[in-house]
């Protein structure tokens, strides 16, 4: 092998074995004052993908993507709201990021993402 395809081997391969930040996020409009809070597996992905999904007029939450349309990209920001313990084993993990996204709805009056 050569040494580039051995380092990219390396990088793959710790990529897949890296623990991802799962967490609860909020969105918050500027413009109009809604929030939403949702949770995710990988903190570092998140955003991009809802982005993209709203960049593109296909995000399932219509709420979401009609205040995207009305006040535009930069009206929404992205906050990290809690982190979840990368060492929960996985039914744990999952328990504690609905229950934390629960928690963080009802204290921020926001809807789900």
């Amino acid at each position: 092998m050569t040494p580039d395809k051995d380092a990219r081997k390396a990088a793959i391969a710790a990529y897949k074995e890296r623990k991802a930040p799962a967490g609860v996020f909020a969105l918050r409009c500027a413009a109009s004052g809604e929030a939403w809070v949702g949770q995710a597996r990988d903190l570092a992905t998140i955003r991009n993908r809802i982005w993209f999904a709203l960049d593109h007029g296909s995000h399932p939450v219509k709420g979401l993507q009609a205040t995207w349309n009305a006040h535009g990209r930069e009206a929404l920001a992205f906050e990290e709201l809690e982190r979840i313990d990368p060492d929960l084993p996985d039914y744990a993990r999952e328990t504690a990021l609905r229950e934390r996204a629960a928690a963080w709805r009802a204290e921020l009056g926001a809807a789900t993402v």
